[in-house]
């Protein structure tokens, strides 16, 4: 018998740096066009993730990356142990380079991540690794 997360968007955030749909237990991220995305200019993004999930709720980060924009790996440093419920990251891409450039990443995080071409199968993959937790 499959389990299936609760599908169901609790709110849809418009940041400066792109939009954020938060649901049970996972967060989709569409970060904007051309920006260059770090630990500092993400704050807003954490302080949301900490006022949804807290430190107890498990969830998956996932980045659908529709539109180019740059983002330095190391972040990650510093971002996953604000989160001690996060149970890996989700990243769907939609050409070869964007696959590259997100396999290099994979290197960065201490985490289940996994690359896929569109939203529907990583959003399967988020429940599997949620409900065997």
């Amino acid at each position: 018998m499959t389990s299936h997360l609760n599908r169901k968007l609790i709110k849809r955030y418009q940041l400066s740096v792109g939009v954020v749909y938060i649901y049970e237990n996972y967060a989709i991220s569409e970060i904007n066009e051309g920006i260059a995305l770090s630990y500092e200019n993400a704050k807003e993004l954490l302080e949301l993730g900490k006022a949804h999930y807290g430190k107890h709720t498990p969830f998956v980060f996932i980045s659908n990356r529709k539109n180019s924009y740059s983002f330095n790996p190391t972040s990650h440093f510093k971002t996953i142990p604000v989160f001690p419920n996060l149970k890996g990251f989700a990243v769907v891409v939609y050409d070869s380079m964007n696959k590259e450039i997100a396999e290099m990443e994979q290197s960065f995080v201490n985490k289940p991540v996994n690359i896929f071409d569109n939203l529907d199968e990583a959003i399967i993959w988020v429940e599997k690794l949620i409900v065997s937790d």
